[in-house]
Order: structure tokens, then C-alpha cells, then sequence
């Protein structure tokens, strides 16, 4: 099996973490353009068999922050760049405390959505089961 080696020895630490940074955001917005795939076709399934106004609401909500957090992952994978730059430590934490918690938005945002989609799932078996 030939594996490619995604860091270098000759490389320096930060530039290995600018390069894990950015595989990491380009992780989660694949992960979000996925969702966002899964969002249109359990809303075509709520509006096909399930009929709740309260799921097509939630569904709609998390497909809208769904969205929006691509957005924001997609300008700040665009700054990313300016992080290569950094020659204090203060430029240094502002680059890591921001990545964090872009992080942390996005884990909360899939945890938000795998709720609803459980939900979505329940509600066709409970339905299936009438």
C-alpha cells in the first residue's frame, strides 16, 4: 500500500498545523456540503409522508444554519492564508482561539442536525408501523 505522507521532517511545527488546520476545515465543509444533500431529501420526505409543520420548521431552520456556517468556514478557510504570516504569539492565539471555535460551531451544528434527523427517521418508522 503506498500512503502519502501529508507532512515533511525538513517542515516546522506551525507549518504542519497550518496544513492540519486546513485539511480539517475542508473536512467539515465537505461535511456540510454533504448534509446539506441529506437536508433536501428529508425535507422532500417530510413533505411526502410525514406532514408536520413543526419538522418542516426545524428542518428548514438547521438547513439555513446549515448554509450559513458553510459560508463561514468557506471565508475563513480564504484567511487561513494570512495565519502563514503570524511572528508573535499573540497572532498565534488569535489564529488558534478563532479555529477553535469554528470548530466548535461546527460540532455543535452536527450534533443539531443528527438530533433532527433522528427525528425525521423515528417519525417515518412510527408512521410505517400505523
Amino acid at each position: 500500500m503506498n500512503t502519502v505522507k501529508p507532512f515533511y521532517t525538513h517542515e516546522s511545527d506551525s507549518n504542519i498545523m497550518i496544513k492540519k488546520d486546513r485539511q480539517e476545515v475542508t473536512d467539515w465543509t465537505d461535511d456540510l456540503e454533504y448534509i446539506n444533500e441529506e437536508l433536501e431529501y428529508l425535507l422532500d420526505i417530510e413533505d411526502r409522508m410525514l406532514n408536520n409543520a413543526q419538522l418542516y420548521k426545524q428542518l428548514h431552520d438547521i438547513r439555513r444554519e446549515n448554509q450559513l456556517r458553510l459560508g463561514i468556514l468557506y471565508r475563513y478557510e480564504g484567511t487561513m492564508r494570512n495565519a502563514d504570516e503570524c511572528d508573535t504569539l499573540a497572532c498565534d492565539a488569535f489564529y488558534l482561539h478563532k479555529h477553535e471555535k469554528n470548530r466548535n460551531d461546527y460540532l455543535a451544528l452536527v450534533k443539531k442536525y443528527r438530533k433532527i434527523k433522528l427525528n425525521v427517521l423515528s417519525k417515518i418508522l412510527s408512521n410505517s408501523r400505523r
